[in-house]
């Protein structure tokens, strides 16, 4: 691995330049933030928020000026109207056209002047085709919307010139921080990009970067480019990231193929930087670059909307089954005491998203405490499983502590039942997408167990035909889903099929 403050924006070992951003878990910045770092896509937000206001405040002042000019009466609802629409209007069509992108914004100081005049000429006709088509002509004050017309776009040249500044200079501080990425790449092409370019023209934070050795040729990764594979995957894992970038040579397109097929297994994004001689190009002012030349080779299975969504059902239905279950949670712990000896819980680590390992909570229903590197699967008339051990597994009550873990965030209500370790590595070596099951959180319940794939897996067809399903829930997703399959478990618990 290649530390991350050996490399400079040119590549330049020996450099001092580049900011200090903290250790490889993402600490943050001692500093005016209060050691808070802002995020990167929230700079488009401020620049959006800021255009808006200096509008607004434009249609105020104009109005003004032309009142002092002209000695006229001033209505202020019109005036504040109509700089709230153009407002709307410029901001909308500004995020279309990509005024707002960062990237792009950041690196064109001399295209500024022509793209906002451009763009608030086409504001100024849409406003004044809204006020014909409204017939509110006698409304609005001509002169105040001229002086209106003329002063805005000055102020947003202005206001441009000024946010670039503050906002280039919060990143040279190092007190913003974008999407955080592991960067797997070449010597040549990790070489040639450091931790500020990266951030200005990609809004990425590097948390680590991982070189891929000498390229041997083949058609297929040799052993020390699959070591450096694995390593970027459990880095990414370890720090937190939120994807994988990598800086391979545009022109080696086989690498790119077989890198793409080796990252399936990890569930976070995969995006693929433009190497040296593409960026070098769009560094020339004849050459005209409207958005991020990077490609993205995978993408996450939810986006962060789906997420926040499922995650919201996650803790309202947790929450009110905690709630609603409570008696019976009780009338079970003390069942199961009064039964054996041994905990009232039991507690197995298990494979969560991206392979992060929890620990699973079940009420105990054995007389056996397996987590290990073997773990046998409960069979019908299994002699270790407790009377009433046998009763709750019949019933599934063994599984409710298990909202616990979706409070948590380990888990999610629906989602690939999560196996014990010893049986994902048996079943991972035996069948080539098992590992995808990993790309989203474990549930409770899930499209396999609804399909009856549920209770022990004696053959590989039938962990084969669980994985399957879980696949195709994983690629078929909907908040609508996750609500058909919680309603056919509960018809499902009815029929007990496979339940001992």
């Amino acid at each position: 691995m290649i530390p991350r403050t050996s490399l400079s924006k040119r590549g330049d070992a020996t450099s001092s330049k580049l900011p200090d951003l903290g250790p490889a878990t993402g600490g943050a910045l001692d500093g005016r933030w209060f050691g808070l770092k802002i995020p990167y896509s929230s700079l488009a937000y401020f620049l959006a928020v800021l255009d808006a206001a200096v509008i607004v405040l434009s249609s105020l002042v104009g109005a003004g000026i032309y009142q002092t000019l002209a000695n006229a009466e001033l209505n202020l609802e019109p005036v504040v109207a109509q700089g709230i629409v153009a407002a709307m209007l410029y901001v909308i069509i500004g995020q279309a056209t990509g005024l707002y992108d960062l990237r792009a914004a950041l690196a064109k100081k001399r295209r500024d002047i022509g793209r906002i005049l451009g763009q608030w000429t086409l504001v100024c006709l849409l406003l004044t085709s809204l006020v014909f088509l409204m017939k509110s002509g006698a409304v609005y004050s001509r002169g105040s919307m001229i002086c209106f017309g003329l002063l805005a776009p000055l102020l947003l040249v202005v206001c441009r010139r000024m946010s670039r500044r503050l906002v280039l200079s919060v990143v040279a501080d190092g007190q913003v921080r974008g999407r955080r990425i592991v960067l797997l790449g070449t010597r040549e092409e990790l070489a040639s990009i450091g931790l500020e370019a990266l951030l200005e023209n990609f809004g990425l934070t590097e948390m680590e970067r991982v070189m891929l050795p000498t390229a041997t040729g083949g058609f297929a990764l040799s052993q020390d480019e699959l070591a450096a594979l694995e390593r970027a995957i459990a880095a990414a894992r370890a720090q937190g990231a939120e994807g994988i970038v990598l800086a391979f040579p545009w022109s080696d397109t086989r690498k790119i193929e077989l890198m793409r097929d080796g990252l399936r297994i990890s569930p976070l994004p995969v995006q693929l930087l433009p190497d040296r001689r593409v960026r070098s190009l769009t560094q020339n002012p004849s050459f005209r670059v409207k958005n991020s030349l990077s490609i993205e080779l995978q993408r996450g299975p939810l986006s962060r909307a789906e997420q926040l969504g499922k995650r919201v059902l996650d803790i309202v239905g947790a929450s009110i089954g905690l709630i609603l279950l409570a008696p019976l949670m009780a009338l079970s712990a003390v069942a199961i005491k009064l039964d054996s000896p041994g905990p009232v819980f039991f507690r197995q680590r298990r494979n969560g998203f991206n392979e992060n390992q929890f620990s699973i909570v079940k009420f105990r229903t054995m007389t056996v405490m397996e987590d290990g590197p073997n773990v046998v699967q409960a069979k019908r008339f299994d002699t270790r499983v407790t009377r009433t051990g046998r009763m709750l597994r019949k019933t599934s009550i063994d599984e409710v502590p298990q909202l616990l873990n979706v409070l948590k965030g380990e888990m999610s209500l629906v989602g690939p039942r999560p196996h014990a370790l010893a049986h994902d590595g048996h079943y991972g070596q035996l069948l080539c997408d098992y590992a995808f099951r990993h790309h989203v959180k474990p549930g409770i319940t899930g499209w396999a167990q609804v399909k009856g794939y549920r209770g022990e897996t004696a053959f590989v067809e039938q962990m084969k035909g669980r994985v399957d399903c879980d696949l195709w829930y994983i690629n078929n997703w909907s908040l609508a889903l996750d609500l058909k399959i919680l309603l056919l478990t509960c018809l499902e618990l009815t029929r007990r099929r496979n339940a001992y």
